[in-house]
């Protein structure tokens, strides 16, 4: 293990994108707790709003304490996810696009993230002024002025913005996905402040010492889970057949094609939260106007504010994006062809519309195992605060951000192997 961390600082590239990655993580962390200027904040008040409204406390989460903060950064990675999940629902409407994202290559997939960063200008705007006018409403914060209205939604939009640039410059430049390892930045600066209210959580003996024992227990078994099922996979038999090539002969050697349990990650988690958190938005904004539209958008926020219902959009929600960013991502049509070219192919299965029909048949069998772990895990904060009524922890142990930080750390350790593997192949 120490040899292993002694080996990527001795490789200077590798720990140059370490490094760059801490630095980014800094920026980050400044950033979310430099406040907007000239809001000003009720603080109980703002604590009673985020133990009562879920979305936000997870979101809260996500930026590391910058949404209760009302810092420039509030937002998160918020509006470029949103984007980027209304453009890939949009490739199944709009065939141009979906031409575009799976067809064009290299170049139709920058065009395409190029179309999620201009969309999420105005998703941001939008959800920075919703979100002003909620907390003015419910007394979070003070009344602001229209001129100081603008020039908190032009900070935060802005906010949101230069986040998505950081996201993109890790991706880039260093070792893993930047908007995943932006999220985790955020949910792990919020661990020692979790941890010191647990702590005095017990001390004041605010609930039963079998609670916290309870607790614990059910942490430890979901965290031993989303392990299990983030690291399960169907191994699939591939065959190489023998080819000649001058006086060599190449092939003739068997491996594996490995389909996750779990293929999606916590993609799908994060974009039933940001669908969840957008009609909020948008019924905050519209809350104040007169008529049929104020009355309307009154309803809509009072029915999302509904714990039971809030947790069944979030299920099944949570269950089809499974399903949707899977068939995005992964294409058997492409997996088979890619098989054929290289000679491979899975014993006892025609090459081509065969195999393409056989992986999406297996692929299928094993969806819905990951879709209902994946909706279980979404909804592990509510069903273990309820089970143990203990809530100054629920948002980081046995939920969302236990299967983040795991899926981050488990990548990011592979992405770090696979340098380090390739470094030494280079030595032969």
């Amino acid at each position: 293990m120490f040899e292993k961390i002694t080996q990527v600082f001795k490789i200077r590239d590798l720990r140059n994108k370490i490094l760059f990655v801490l630095f980014i993580f800094i920026i980050f962390r400044l950033m979310a707790n430099i406040p907007i200027p000239g809001i000003i904040t009720n603080k109980e008040m703002a604590k009673v709003f985020f133990d009562q409204f879920k979305t936000f406390g997870i979101l809260n989460v996500f930026t590391g304490g910058a949404l209760d903060k009302f810092s420039i950064v509030m937002l998160g990675l918020g509006p470029y996810i949103t984007s980027t999940v209304i453009l890939q629902l949009l490739t199944m409407i709009f065939p141009q696009l979906e031409k575009m994202y799976r067809e064009e290559g290299e170049a139709g997939r920058q065009k395409f993230t190029q179309y999620g960063r201009i969309l999420t200008v105005p998703l941001a705007a939008l959800n920075a002024y919703g979100m002003l006018a909620l907390f003015q409403r419910q007394g979070v914060i003070g009344h602001l002025p229209k001129l100081l209205t603008f020039n908190s939604v032009v900070t935060i939009t802005a906010g949101a913005i230069f986040l998505m640039w950081l996201g993109e410059l890790i991706s880039e430049k260093g070792i893993g996905e930047g908007t995943s390892l932006l999220i985790f930045a955020g949910i792990i600066a919020d661990f020692p402040t979790n941890t010191g209210n647990i702590y005095a959580s017990i001390k004041q003996g605010a609930n039963p010492i079998y609670s916290y024992i309870l607790f614990f227990i059910m942490a430890l078994f979901i965290l031993i889970g989303v392990v299990i099922v983030n690291e399960a996979r169907r191994n699939i038999p591939v065959s190489y057949a023998k080819r000649v090539r001058g006086s060599k002969m190449y092939g003739g050697v068997s491996t594996y094609l490995p389909l996750n349990i779990n293929p999606a990650g916590v993609m799908p988690i994060i974009f039933a939260l940001s669908i969840l958190t957008f009609p909020s938005m948008i019924a905050n904004f519209l809350v104040g106007f007169q008529g049929k539209i104020g009355t309307i958008a009154k309803s809509v926020s009072v029915f999302f504010a509904n714990p039971l219902v809030y947790g069944i959009l979030e299920f099944f929600l949570v269950f089809a994006f499974t399903f949707f960013y899977t068939i995005v991502t992964f294409e058997p049509d492409n997996v088979s062809e890619n098989l054929q070219k290289s000679g491979g192919f899975i014993p006892g299965i025609r090459p081509g519309t065969s195999t393409a029909q056989f992986l999406s048949h297996v692929l299928n069998r094993i969806l819905p195992i990951g879709a209902l772990f994946l909706a279980l895990i979404a909804l592990a904060p509510t069903i273990v605060g309820g089970l143990t009524k203990v809530t100054s922890f629920k948002f980081l142990i046995g939920g969302t951000s236990l299967l983040i930080l795991v899926n981050v750390i488990l990548e990011t350790v592979r992405q770090i192997k696979s340098q380090l593997e390739m470094r030494e192949y280079e030595k032969f």
